[in-house]
């Protein structure tokens, strides 16, 4: 059965990727179409001003990354006569040490290295391209957003008569709980995203890189992947600084930088801004990645962790599925052996605000439903 659902999902990529993120999407700005709705806006003026407030952040977002990239391509100039100089002082120490006539060899590193990357630039080009097309459908994406924003109640009641046997108010229940998931993950990465593009940014100008903010940026959108993403967003500056500054200690600083951000951002941030009911143990959470990339390569790589997030809550919901909503929730790892007192005072701080933040939601409910409870008191009363 398993097989069979990995065949289709591989079969029908092209469909269902755009579907995913439409409802994704639709999701996500359903509180402002409702909203507008509260303020007598018609529900199609209200889906499509949604839409268009959407597209408008991608294309401003698109916008200052290509402008941000001119710039750096710039400076390949630059990065070319570093290099060189940098091979030049690798012969000199290796000619001391070793009897070897490197010059020949070295010469050409850094013409080839440019070479390889203004030769690749068109096939590296077409491979961004093909993912983002796959990963937005252009034009089919925005067609669906706005039809499942326009029947979002007509689907929900589908999803109550199908599922629910019998128990409406459980399926409601699940339906609410799916949607405050996908919403909670998404806004709390951006969210998240924009902390890091900050803190990032600012880190990197402090030590004088060059171009700080299109790193900054860069490495907090690709923490859309985790474990991975972080990674390779600290590589490139780390690389930058290398060939640019002219202390070895700045690219030193700027990897305990990312290190220090980055432990903050997987055990502050994101447990507090996300949630931890959104949160997936590292070991599922690698599967998930590793699985997505092989079944629909990036675009999986980005979908399967909220997805993966849904099916715990939908596994959550039911008793014979609870074990494996055990599965994939975050690891009560109560040990603190290895951790630096750095990571430990991170995690208690984290810890001590997520408690007051489940503390304010309790009293606020408790609040909440004991002021429904007085108007129907009072009915009661006058009556009797």
């Amino acid at each position: 059965m398993l097989s069979l659902v990995v065949f289709g999902m591989v079969v029908a990529k092209s469909v269902l990727i755009p579907l995913f993120f439409a409802v994704f999407f639709a999701v996500l700005l359903s509180p402002l179409c409702g909203r507008l709705e509260d303020w007598h806006v018609p529900r199609v003026l209200s889906a499509l001003l949604s839409l268009f407030l959407g597209i408008g952040l991608v294309v401003v977002t698109g916008i200052f990354m290509y402008t941000q990239i001119v710039g750096l391509a710039a400076d390949a100039g630059l990065v070319e006569e570093r290099l060189r100089s940098l091979l030049e002082d690798f012969e000199d120490l290796a000619g001391e040490y070793v009897d070897l006539d490197m010059s020949a060899f070295i010469s050409t590193i850094p013409q080839n290295v440019i070479s390889y990357v203004t030769d690749n630039v068109e096939s590296l080009s077409r491979g961004v391209l093909s993912a983002a097309s796959t990963l937005t459908g252009v034009f089919i994406i925005p067609v669906y957003v706005v039809l499942f924003l326009l029947f979002r109640d007509f689907l929900k009641e589908f999803m109550i008569r199908a599922f629910s046997n019998g128990d409406e108010a459980r399926m409601q229940r699940l339906i609410d709980k799916v949607k405050s998931v996908v919403q909670n993950y998404i806004l709390g990465m951006l969210i998240v995203i924009c902390i890091l593009a900050v803190l990032n940014s600012t880190m990197l100008w402090v030590l004088g890189v060059r171009h700080a903010l299109f790193f900054g940026v860069f490495a907090a959108m690709l923490n859309i992947i985790p474990f991975v993403g972080p990674l390779l967003g600290s590589i490139l500056p780390i690389l930058y600084a290398l060939l640019t500054m002219d202390s070895l200690l700045i690219p030193l600083l700027v990897l305990l930088g990312f290190y220090v951000i980055q432990l903050f951002e997987s055990n502050l941030f994101t447990p507090s801004i996300v949630g931890r009911q959104v949160s997936l143990n590292p070991l599922v959470t690698l599967i998930a990645i590793f699985v997505g990339a092989q079944i629909w390569g990036l675009v999986g790589m980005i979908l399967f962790i909220p997805a993966s997030a849904v099916l715990k809550v939908i596994f959550d919901e039911f008793d014979s599925l609870k074990p494996y909503g055990f599965l994939l929730g975050k690891a009560d790892l109560r040990h603190k052996k290895g951790k630096s007192k750095l990571a430990l005072k991170v995690q208690d701080m984290s810890e001590r605000i997520s408690d007051k933040a489940s503390e304010m939601i309790s009293s606020n409910k408790a609040e909440s439903e004991k002021e429904s409870a007085q108007p129907s008191k009072q009915k009661t009363d006058s009556v009797s």
